[in-house]
């Protein structure tokens, strides 16, 4: 698989929501799509990200943005995630791992030395016409929508 560059076609997905309804980047035809790759439900990083993208919804709607989010976490666990911290966007279920790996974010990390396979966290801006505008590979999680209106100039 090659390394995804922005101005590429984004690899197309259909994935399964927080309630079990399917999503695919075709439902995001006309609008930009942030599409971002988290690690897990309910931790310390993940959650900031999530939280910060969610209290910016309605900025990120007024603009014509949606956004979702995908780990490899079960719908269930989504779902209780966006009931406990009150998301008010779509997660996906990437349990068989086919959509983080079509974005090349599933791969080696390295924790206290140890090396193991797990999700990059990356962020993919996604225009309408489903071209990839942005990636971003260093996240910052409690700031994310910030860092997002700077790297787009919104």
């Amino acid at each position: 698989m090659e390394t995804l560059t922005e101005g590429a076609v984004a690899p197309a997905f259909t994935g399964i929501t927080q309630d079990g309804r399917t999503l695919s980047l075709t439902d995001f035809k006309g609008k930009k799509l942030i599409l971002y790759f988290y690690p897990k439900d309910n931790t310390p990083g993940c959650t900031a990200e999530a939280c910060d993208l969610s209290e910016n919804y309605d900025f990120w709607l007024s603009r014509g943005v949606d956004v979702v989010g995908v780990s490899p976490d079960s719908s269930p666990s989504h779902q209780k995630f966006i009931d406990k911290y009150g998301l008010r966007f779509n997660l996906l279920a990437d349990t068989d791992k086919k959509i983080l790996q079509a974005y090349g974010v599933w791969g080696e990390k390295v924790n206290y030395g140890k090396i193991y396979m797990g999700v990059i966290r990356t962020t993919f801006v996604i225009n309408e016409g489903g071209i990839i505008e942005k990636i971003i590979k260093k996240v910052d999680t409690k700031k994310h929508t910030e860092q997002l209106v700077k790297e787009l100039k919104f």
